[in-house]
């Protein structure tokens, strides 16, 4: 099993930055990520990242929002700048198990960018 750890989230203006991070333990991860769910919307995929560092992003936030990991700890990282009011939500943590490819997930940090 996998258990996660994010940082907590918080409330910025628009135009700010914030970074979230998420420690995983337990069992050897593979792809981690960031999904998020705004009210009254579906939960989506942010950010994926392999173990080998690639990369994707959804199209709202390419060249704003940066995913990186560090393998020996191991962590994921979030890097939110030039926050937009529509970037409010609550992101959710993902890891899945090296060897079983269950999805693990936190239990979600609130995001608040104010206009």
């Amino acid at each position: 099993q996998v258990q996660l750890v994010e940082s907590e989230g918080g409330l910025v203006q628009a135009g700010g930055s914030l970074r979230l991070s998420c420690a995983a333990s337990g069992s050897a991860v593979g792809s981690m990520g960031w999904y998020r769910q705004a009210p009254g919307k579906q939960r989506e995929l942010v950010a994926l990242i392999t173990r080998g560092g690639g990369t994707n992003y959804v199209d709202s936030v390419k060249g704003r929002f940066t995913i990186s990991r560090d393998n020996a700890k191991p962590t994921v990282y979030l890097q939110m700048n030039s926050l937009k009011p529509e970037d409010t939500a609550v992101y959710y943590c993902n890891a899945r198990e090296m060897f079983t490819s269950v999805d693990y997930w936190g239990k979600g940090t609130l995001v608040t960018v104010s206009s």
